[in-house]
């Protein structure tokens, strides 16, 4: 995707310095940073810290940070070491994970010396993998859309969405949005609802971001407004993302996704789920009882970061002092209330039946 015309990716391998680069995201919409990871230390705070953030981003900045190590020291206690501080860095998105199973599953079969150029290249194909498996969910979230201009008579398609599920969120195209980005291409007159998502409101800092930089219409909106849009007809379809996915269809997403599917149910509005196959925990089934929800801290929610009127980024706090606050990151949609999940194999239902026809050989195995 393009920042001011410039293409980018939210990691990649920058040629002249030979680092590791991530778009931080803490700074945005206010501020463009762009930084070098060049030690563990330094994919683990990236991840843990939320400089980059989305399940699918912080898979692939883990297998950077692998990679990284085995640059460093390729030896079998490193690369366990390695694989050990990164997966602690955050517990619910399953692509973290994957991403350093994948890692070390190529890794420990080769002899020492040939590991560093292994990783780098596998971290290369992990990258490249997420990139089109979002563009073919693009793809195939896009006859959705489709669909719903059809039979408005070629009117404005409004697409409700929650967190950043966005091209920040992956290596490229995002996950939720790449439908949105793939409409807009193709001519449909699609507007976005985005909800602000707090409290560290990626989708107000982030969301809107991308879509002011792709000139996507949208307007932002509080948390609780989506429910009240929903009943008065304003909102065709929910498109969310997904840190896990449980084989029977639990969608594990940013705190408030569940509120939203709640309130798509009454209303009759169809709640999708942007599904790369990554995401899919193939070893849970009941997300309520077998999913990690991630607690972060309380000053998330008491202290909100704006720009002043002298233009600095600050923090402030909200919350009069000796408030406590509790800070659960994700929570967990059952399945039921799933219209249909969109992958890069096709759309499914969000079933176990529905999730095998498009993926037997990863079903079979977990039954």
């Amino acid at each position: 995707m393009k920042i001011n015309g410039t293409p980018y990716r939210s990691i990649w391998r920058d040629a002249a310095s030979d680092a590791v680069q991530i778009i931080d995201q803490r700074w945005l919409p206010h501020e463009l940073r762009i930084v070098p990871l060049r030690n563990l230390n330094d994919f683990a705070t990236a991840i843990r810290d939320m400089w980059v953030r989305g399940a699918p981003l912080i898979g692939a900045t883990a297998a950077w940070g692998m990679a990284e190590e085995m640059a460093r020291d390729p030896s079998d206690s490193n690369l366990n070491a390695a694989w050990d501080v990164l997966h602690d860095t955050r517990p619910t998105a399953i692509n973290l994970r994957w991403a350093l199973d994948a890692m070390r599953a190529t890794l420990a079969p080769l002899p020492a010396e040939k590991r560093a150029d292994a990783a780098r290249a596998k971290a290369e194909a992990i990258c490249d993998e997420d990139v089109e498996i979002n563009r073919r969910i693009g793809e195939n979230g896009l006859a959705l859309l489709r669909d719903i201009a059809a039979r408005k008579g070629g009117g404005r398609v409004n697409v409700l969405t929650h967190c950043n599920a966005g091209w920040l969120a992956t290596v490229d195209w995002g996950t939720a949005t790449s439908p949105i980005y793939h409409a807009v291409e193709a001519g449909i007159d699609v507007h976005v609802f985005v909800d602000e998502t707090r409290p560290r409101n990626q989708g107000a800092l982030l969301t809107a971001w991308e879509m002011n930089s792709h000139r996507v219409s949208h307007d932002l909106i509080v948390d609780n407004a989506g429910g009240h849009l929903m009943q008065h007809g304003e909102v065709d379809i929910v498109i969310v993302g997904t840190d896990r996915t449980t084989a029977r269809g639990d969608v594990c997403n940013k705190i408030g996704t569940y509120l939203k599917a709640l309130a798509a149910k009454a209303n009759d509005v169809p709640f999708y789920v942007a599904l790369p196959s990554p995401t899919i925990d193939w070893t849970v089934r009941d997300g309520l009882r077998e999913i990690p929800i991630e607690e972060r801290s309380g000053r998330e929610v008491t202290h909100v970061q704006g720009r002043d009127p002298d233009g600095r980024v600050v923090d402030v706090q909200i919350s009069p002092d000796g408030t406590g606050a509790r800070n659960p990151a994700f929570d967990v949609t059952p399945a039921e209330l799933v219209t249909g999940l969109i992958t890069e194999r096709g759309i499914c239902a969000a079933t176990p039946e529905g999730m095998a026809a498009l993926f037997p050989e990863y079903a079979t195995a977990a039954q």
